[in-house]
């Protein structure tokens, strides 16, 4: 097995840890999958977004970490901000049913809006910033040459990651055809955007 492959496996299962774990992305993923409300376009933007934030780690890790310290500490901040409030947004859609349980035929998303909710929840979420740049990033570095089958490996895990939980969600919809299971879904996003937001309040000082 060459040197190149074995950097590439090593990122595809690096990637895949970092990614598959709950938060505000992957809760976003799921909710669209269960909804099968323009999957592909949600697949598209996380998966792209992950690729080009890789490949930032990898080509600078360090760079922002070494000349602006304060950098991380602001990025926090304004995460744990972020999610709090989507966590409250959760927390309404779980007292509210008549606003969860959406069928095919009810009211859908626009297409804009579903793309700008994917994209805040990817950009504005400061551990994605944390896993991918500077974590995965200083990882590949350890790869030396093999860096960017290391940075390929990641890639094609998060598409694999995104693709596989949009997708297969969609299974699930019988169970989510009941507003109480919508209602426990919310509660548990509402819970863990929370706890993820306390956690970068800590961590912050």
């Amino acid at each position: 097995m060459t040197t190149g492959l074995l950097a590439a496996l090593a990122g595809l299962g690096m990637g895949l840890s970092l990614i598959v774990a709950i938060g505000a992305q992957n809760a976003f993923v799921l909710r669209q999958g269960l909804r099968v409300e323009h999957v592909t376009v949600v697949v598209a933007v996380c998966a792209v977004s992950d690729a080009v934030l890789i490949l930032a780690g990898v080509a600078g890790n360090s760079w922002l970490s070494a000349r602006v310290p304060d950098a991380i500490t602001a990025i926090r901040l304004g995460g744990a901000a972020f999610l709090l409030g989507y966590a409250a947004l959760a927390a309404g859609r779980a007292l509210r049913p008549t606003s969860i349980a959406v069928d095919a035929g009810g009211t859908r998303n626009g297409l804009l809006a579903t793309v700008l909710t994917c994209v805040a929840l990817t950009w504005l979420n400061p551990h994605v910033y944390l896993d991918t740049v500077l974590l995965l990033g200083s990882v590949a570095d350890s790869h030396g040459a093999g860096r960017w089958w290391f940075a390929a490996g990641a890639v094609v895990g998060s598409l694999l990651w995104f693709g596989a939980l949009g997708y297969g969600a969609r299974l699930l919809r019988p169970l989510f055809a009941r507003p109480a299971a919508w209602r426990v879904l919310d509660a548990a996003i509402a819970v863990v955007m929370a706890g993820l937001s306390l956690g970068l309040l800590v961590s912050a000082f």
